[in-house]
């Protein structure tokens, strides 16, 4: 067997992470192989000689995206944690952990916008981020579909603010904004956001022809006392930061109110298996928690000749009628060596902003001995939102 000794030539990379190699001797032939790893798929792709070998089968694992950092992903952590699904991370510069009540379900740490990006891809399957987030970088995408749309959590809004000063002293609308005669191609509106997608979409719909967007992710406030910006689009929670930089929204300037939201790939809930049943399960703890936060638990003593005039009586009260109505039962006690049910027991859920109000009710016809307590969870017969889901589906 001969030996044929070929010399290479070595030439710049020339894609990330390869040394391309030509071989000298124009009748040698030389097969190249290496492997790609890809997302979305969860074994390498090989690629010989060009040609790629789609062997590699689909993931299974389902994967949820949480934000990696900021007050988001902190109330995200504590959500499922109350729902009694607390993620586990084994290592806390990891990007990838679990839930272990959640079998065959992968936990992705990522930036907000990029796990919007990744459910459109199909690089995850749901995830929890801001409203604002998911209109941004969905930009009205199909296969985005809203799971749950309150969270309770990661309130705020995204608005237009202009200066308080100058020729914006009396602007009090967008309608007036737009009717301003200084805006023309040659001298456009100058506005400052990091919505570059919402922000053209929003001003045009309002009648701003003549706009130039700077694009920026912090400190906008900033921006007009610089003279870099006549006004603004940014996220605002409390209007404290736009106020002390003399900064005003106004009638009509509100883009969208947003709250943290759970969303979901249509794509991935037709075709992965167990997702519906996962999105279900999820959509069920979050629900039965959020409904419970609002409700206390009350119990107290009431004496009545029978369960149906106590029932009566609570029943008169606007305050104590509880989800359904009051749960009655008797009472027993031991009264000069003979057993007695002259009492009732009433159990009843009630709003926390009418406690006391409740609890008033309650004495004034006859209760005592009330008893209150916080609820963890109210579950449904099912939940309103899964039939809503469903339907987004196709399902």
């Amino acid at each position: 067997m001969s030996l044929v000794q070929t010399s290479l030539q070595k030439l710049p990379a020339t894609a990330s992470g390869f040394t391309q190699f030509i071989p000298s001797h124009p009748s040698t032939r030389i097969s190249v192989k290496f492997t790609v790893s890809c997302c979305s798929m969860s074994s390498p792709v090989t690629v010989v000689n060009g040609n790629v070998d789609v062997k590699a089968k689909e993931r299974s694992e389902i994967r949820l995206g949480l934000p990696s950092k900021g007050r988001m992903a902190s109330d995200t952590l504590d959500l499922l944690k109350d729902c009694q699904l607390s993620v586990r991370q084994l290592n806390p510069r990891q990007y990838v952990a679990d839930i272990p009540q959640l079998s065959n379900v992968e936990v992705w740490f990522q930036r907000p916008k990029d796990i919007v990006k990744k459910l459109v891809s199909g690089d995850l399957d749901l995830g929890i981020v801001g409203l604002d987030t998911v209109s941004e970088y969905g930009q009205g995408n199909e296969d985005l579909i809203l799971v749950h749309d309150e969270l309770a959590y990661g309130d705020c809004r995204l608005s237009l603010a202009i200066p308080k000063y100058g020729i914006f002293e009396k602007i009090n609308s967008v309608k007036e904004l737009a009717e301003m005669p200084q805006w023309t191609a040659e001298k456009p509106l100058r506005v400052a956001t990091g919505f570059t997608y919402l922000g053209p979409k929003f001003l045009k719909e309002n009648g701003l022809q003549h706009v130039e967007f700077s694009t920026a992710d912090g400190a906008l406030e900033a921006a007009p006392a610089m003279g870099i910006a006549d006004a603004i689009i940014d996220l605002v929670s409390s209007g404290t930061t736009l106020k002390e930089n003399n900064l005003k929204e106004i009638e009509g300037g509100v883009l969208l109110e947003s709250q943290a939201v759970l969303v979901a790939s249509k794509k991935s809930l037709l075709k992965r298996k167990g997702l519906l049943d996962i999105t279900n399960e999820v959509l069920e703890r979050f629900e039965a928690h959020l409904r419970a936060l609002g409700q206390f638990t009350v119990v107290a003593n009431m004496r009545g000749s029978s369960a149906e005039e106590v029932a009566e009586r609570i029943l008169s009260q606007p305050s104590l009628s509880g989800l359904q109505g009051p749960t009655i039962s008797p009472v027993f006690r031991k009264s000069d060596e003979e057993v007695k049910a002259d009492y009732y027991a009433i159990v009843i859920c009630v709003p926390k902003k009418l406690l006391y109000k409740s609890v008033q009710q309650l004495r004034a016809i006859g209760g005592s001995g009330v008893l209150v307590s916080p609820l963890t969870y109210i579950f449904d017969e099912e939940t309103p939102r899964w039939r809503e889901f469903l339907l987004k589906v196709g399902l």
